[in-house]
């Protein structure tokens, strides 16, 4: 657990107001070789798993966070870059920073064997990040990378496996990792603005979880009803830092009996701070985040082609 004075890092910025690309119409990764997969070590920033990764000519960490939309450049390395700027979109945190989304591309973007040409990039500042990390952070690997793929996380090993399904694959693929259908539990997964979500139950109520691997912690947004916050089992108080280093506190506690499908979790890490401003999803608010704290407890998989989540056992 935690010691009292703990500061969380709020998930990155999230972006609204800006409509989702149309899917067929996203990046198309490939490879230089006949292998379509891939095994990436990773290193961790905290409880952030850092990637190398290469933007044009610029190399460096990444983190991989699924609850970004899109590649993220921090602006900080990039200010040579063209941008140009959406006047209805903005990003926002759960510390209620905001600010206009302003975009650019990556003429080749290259992670491990995969490569992308034309890359489109939200630029923001991480500083915070860095600043809490101690680490230089060239930006975020958000979902539009991998829609293409299978992952699977080993946080044991820091390791990341990434298999590209073509699109004559999409319903024959069948994956090594799932050879033993005993060893895993299959959830159903769907995407609201390119974010991975999941409908778990919590004291009988049916509520949304974002999959977020950039989210250091578990999160529950304190406007739920009493009958699921009752579930939390509070033990103190801690601040949030978000963009901007601005903070809020929030109540951190244990969370007990997460069922999400026919499976249940107890005692899980959260905390409970208002989702007021920034409900994740242009789409309809979403009431929590499903973090380090739960994805790191087990090998954790996805088929972003077939919208399934697997949850080793």
């Amino acid at each position: 657990m935690p010691p009292p004075d703990t500061t969380f890092s709020a998930p990155a910025a999230r972006y609204s107001g800006e409509p989702v690309l149309d899917m067929e119409a996203l990046l198309e990764p490939f490879m230089e070789s006949d292998s379509s997969s891939a095994v990436i070590p990773f290193t961790r920033a905290g409880n952030l798993i850092l990637i190398k990764a290469t933007a044009d000519t610029t190399v460096g960490n990444f983190i991989l966070d699924t609850g970004a939309p899109h590649l993220v450049l921090n602006i900080t390395y990039f200010r040579q870059y063209p941008i140009s700027r959406s006047s209805q979109a903005e990003q926002t945190s759960v510390t209620g920073t905001s600010q206009a989304v302003a975009s650019t591309w990556v003429k080749k973007f290259t992670m491990g064997p995969f490569k992308y040409l034309r890359s489109k990039a939200h630029l923001t500042n991480l500083g915070h990040l860095e600043n809490a990390k101690g680490v230089k952070i060239l930006g975020l690997l958000g979902m539009e990378l991998f829609k293409r793929f299978e992952m699977i996380i080993d946080y044991e090993n820091n390791l990341l496996y990434l298999q590209l399904i073509s699109k004559k694959e999409a319903k024959t693929f069948k994956s090594a990792h799932l050879s033993d259908t005993a060893a895993f539990h299959e959830v159903p997964i769907y995407f609201k603005d390119n974010k991975i979500v999941t409908s778990t139950e919590v004291a009988g109520k049916k509520i949304e979880f974002i999959i977020d691997s950039g989210a250091e912690t578990n999160l529950l947004d304190s406007r739920l009803p009493d009958k699921i916050l009752e579930s939390v089992a509070i033990s103190r108080r801690v601040m949030l830092t978000g963009t901007g280093n601005k903070k809020v506190e929030a109540l951190f506690g244990s969370l007990d009996n997460l069922v999400i499908g026919n499976r249940s979790f107890g005692a899980m890490d959260v905390l409970i701070t208002n989702f007021e401003k920034t409900c994740f999803t242009y789409n309809g608010c979403v009431n929590g985040v499903l973090g380090y704290s739960f994805l790191a407890e087990r090998k954790v998989g996805f088929n972003f082609v077939t919208n399934k989540m697997y949850l080793f056992k």
